[in-house]
Order: structure tokens, then C-alpha cells, then sequence
């Protein structure tokens, strides 16, 4: 089988994301995720009921009731919402255990069983992607000391927070500063966070204004965007060195060099570098007056053609002989 590598100046799109919101109680996890386009909330945690505007919703018992979606399930959904993760990991940990009693000691996952665990849970985001799907992962906030400061963790049991952190595209806490609920995406000393669209934090409307409808959908698209986006810089900035690559060396006069300043600015400063770098393998002067390169050569050409006298033409110029007569 042949390897298939995306070239550094193709875009990788993308289409769907992991995205995880967290915490503490009572600030509308819930309800924010039925802002998410077309969600179909997976309710591990019963607590839906609580939640402004809801949606659709499955009401879990058992790991069983998930284990067997298919794409034609979520047909009318683009976004599934678990609510809350923690809680469906236990669910799933209690599956496992059921099904296996050499992946568990004490009522508990040994080692073997987390190792379980992971692939599973793991293998389940996959699939729900795989169907074209948003994921939101929902996820109580809790609080540890450590030293002065008090750090803010997912409350999931065990080493199970780890697949969580790890397959997700975008993490957010649910905060309140200003009187104001805002997410903040970026992480910090004391809390979790992954930013892959540098958004840094932004305000949660009111859940009466027009704009908390479809407030997490406008996030997430906002962030496919900015990563879409970046990827298509990648793409115009690879194109423009390896344009500079290939026309730089066959510029040998100021002219061609001062006419391509501009777009060199815009283009960055590896690429300034690179005109730079030709205008002095060409002995060029750079006037800070004019903002352009001048050949010294070329100057100087033209002050000798100066200083030479202007016969005409050359049946018409008189000869010293001539004078001399």
C-alpha cells in the first residue's frame, strides 16, 4: 500500500471537532451545548431536564443503549453532545467490568481494563466523527489546591481525564468575571485549555438574547474557520517562497528588484530576506530615501555618458583633422 502524505502546501480541511466545556455547577453547560447546530444530547448525567431550550435528548442507563449507534441514527443531528463525559466513562467502565472479569480487581479497572477503557472510549468518538458528526463533551469542573493557588481540573475518575484532554480538538472553561459568563479557550498555570484557533475568550450572551440561540454553533464554525484559514496561509505563503525561489535569481537589475518590494513586505520577512539577500549578490545600494535599490554600476555609467561631449551624428562631425584645417 502506498503512503499517503498531504504535501505542505495542501490543505488539510476540517470538517468536524472534539470540543470539550467545562465548569462548575450551575453556570449552563447543558444548555449551552443545545446552542451547538442540530444537537442530539446523550444523557449520561440526567440532568437535561434542567437545561434552557432543550433539545433532543437520550436518556442513557446503560452503555448498551449507545454502543450500537449507526449513522442513520444521528441522520438529523450534527452535533452529539455527552453529558456529562465522566459520567460516561463510569458507564462505560461498568460495561467493561460486566463483560470481563480479568479487567478488573475489587469492582474496580486494573490496569488491563483502563488500557481497555481508553481504546474504547477512543474508538467511539471515532466513530461518531466518522458519521460527519460534531462532538461536545460536557464535563464538571473540579477544584485542587496547590499551594496558594487552586488549580481547575475535569472531575473524571481516574486516569480516564487523560483520553478526554487527549482527543480533544478544543477545550473551554465556562467562567464568570465582569458579571458576565465568557468561555476562555486558553490555558493557563491552574486550568485546562487548547486554543487551535487563538479565539483567547469571548462572552456567553445572556440566555434571552437573540444571539444564545445558536451561540456554540457560531463558535465551533467560527473556530473550522480560523483553522481552515491557517491552512490556507500555509498555502499562499509556500506558494510566494517558492515564487521568490525561482524569480530572484533571474532579477539582475534594480528595477526588478524595486519591483517586487512590495509584495515582498506583505509576504513576510524570511521572503524580505531573500530580496535582500539577491540586491547584494548584485552590489546593489539600498537608498533609505527613496526606499529602493540603486546599481552603483549603472549610476555610474551615466555620469560618464555625461561628462562625454555630443558630436551628432557621425557624417556630420567635424574631425580634429578637419579643425585643423
Amino acid at each position: 500500500m502506498t503512503l499517503k502524505i498531504t504535501k505542505s502546501d495542501e490543505v488539510i480541511e476540517v470538517k468536524n471537532l472534539c470540543v470539550t466545556i467545562y465548569s462548575q455547577p450551575g453556570l449552563g453547560k447543558t444548555s449551552l451545548a443545545f446552542t451547538a447546530s442540530r444537537p442530539l444530547l446523550l444523557d449520561f448525567d440526567k440532568g437535561a431536564h434542567r437545561a434552557v431550550d432543550r433539545k433532543d435528548v437520550v436518556q442513557v442507563e446503560d452503555w448498551g443503549d449507545v454502543a450500537g449507534i449507526a449513522a442513520t441514527d444521528l441522520a438529523n443531528y450534527d452535533t452529539v453532545v455527552i453529558d456529562t463525559v465522566g459520567k460516561a466513562l463510569d458507564c462505560l467502565s461498568a460495561d467493561i467490568i460486566r463483560g470481563s472479569s480479568k479487567l478488573s480487581y475489587g469492582g474496580a479497572l486494573n490496569q488491563q481494563g483502563w488500557g481497555q477503557l481508553g481504546v474504547r472510549f477512543s474508538a467511539f468518538l471515532k466513530l461518531l466523527r466518522s458519521f460527519g458528526k460534531d462532538v461536545v463533551l460536557i464535563s464538571h469542573m473540579d477544584e485542587k489546591p496547590d499551594g496558594d493557588a487552586i488549580k481547575e481540573r475535569l472531575k473524571i475518575s481516574g486516569g480516564s481525564k487523560d483520553l478526554v484532554l487527549t482527543d480533544s480538538d478544543v477545550i473551554a472553561r465556562i467562567s464568570i468575571y465582569n458579571r458576565e459568563r465568557h468561555l476562555i479557550f486558553s490555558p493557563t498555570e491552574t486550568s485546562f485549555g487548547k486554543d487551535p484557533a487563538n479565539i483567547g475568550a469571548m462572552p456567553v450572551p445572556d440566555a434571552s438574547a437573540e444571539a444564545y440561540a445558536t451561540c456554540l454553533a457560531d463558535i465551533i464554525a467560527q473556530i473550522k474557520e480560523g483553522m481552515n484559514a491557517l491552512s490556507e496561509e500555509q498555502v499562499q505563503r509556500k506558494a510566494e517562497v517558492e515564487w521568490f525561489a525561482i524569480k530572484l535569481p533571474e532579477m539582475t537589475s534594480a528595477e526588478e528588484i524595486n519591483g517586487v518590494l512590495g509584495r515582498a513586505k506583505k509576504a513576510g520577512k524570511d521572503i524580505q530576506k531573500m530580496v535582500v539577500a539577491r540586491a547584494k549578490e548584485l552590489d546593489f545600494d539600498f537608498d533609505p530615501e527613496a526606499r529602493e535599490y540603486v546599481d552603483p554600476k549603472a549610476a555610474l555609467a551615466d555620469e560618464l555618458d555625461d561628462e562625454i561631449p555630443e558630436f551628432g551624428d557621425a557624417d556630420d562631425a567635424e574631425t580634429p583633422a578637419m579643425a585643423a584645417e
